[in-house]
C-alpha cells in the first residue's frame, strides 16, 4: 500500500520559516513526480510546487516563488518544502501528492496523496 506521510507543520509568526517533509513508502518511486498543494479554510485546494523525480523540473505557484523551495532525497524517498518569509495567507493544510511521470500543476493528475499537515502563520 502506497503511503505519503507529511510532517513539519506548525504555527509560526509572519516572516518565519518551516520545513515540511513528505516521506513515501510502499513501492519504488522511481520516475514519480511529487507535488505540494494546500487548502486554506473556506477555499479550494491549490497548487503550490512540484518537482520531477530527478529534480530537473520544478514548478512554483507565483504566490510562493522566491520564498518556498522544494528539494528531494531519492535515497530516502522523501521530498522537502522549505518555506521562508511566511505570510498569514500561507495558512493552510499542506498536502503532498505523487504521480508517475512528469510533474504537473493539476491535482487531478496525482494518484497518491498524504493526509496533510497544518501550517498556521500569525501576523
Amino acid at each position: 500500500q502506497v503511503q505519503l506521510v507529511e510532517s513539519g507543520g506548525g504555527a509560526v509568526q509572519a516572516g518565519g520559516s518551516l520545513r515540511l517533509s513528505c516521506a513515501a513508502s510502499g513501492r519504488t518511486f522511481s520516475n514519480y513526480a511529487m507535488g505540494w498543494f494546500r487548502q486554506a479554510p473556506g477555499k479550494e485546494r491549490e497548487f503550490v510546487v512540484a518537482i520531477s523525480w530527478l529534480g530537473g523540473t520544478t514548478y512554483y505557484a507565483d504566490s510562493v516563488k522566491g520564498r518556498f523551495t522544494i528539494s528531494r532525497d531519492n535515497a530516502k524517498n522523501t521530498r522537502y518544502l522549505q518555506m521562508n518569509s511566511l505570510k498569514p495567507e500561507d495558512t493552510a493544510v499542506y498536502y503532498c501528492a505523487s504521480r508517475l511521470g512528469a510533474p504537473t500543476r493539476t491535482q487531478s493528475d496525482y494518484d497518491y496523496w498524504g493526509q496533510g499537515t497544518q501550517v498556521t502563520v500569525s501576523s
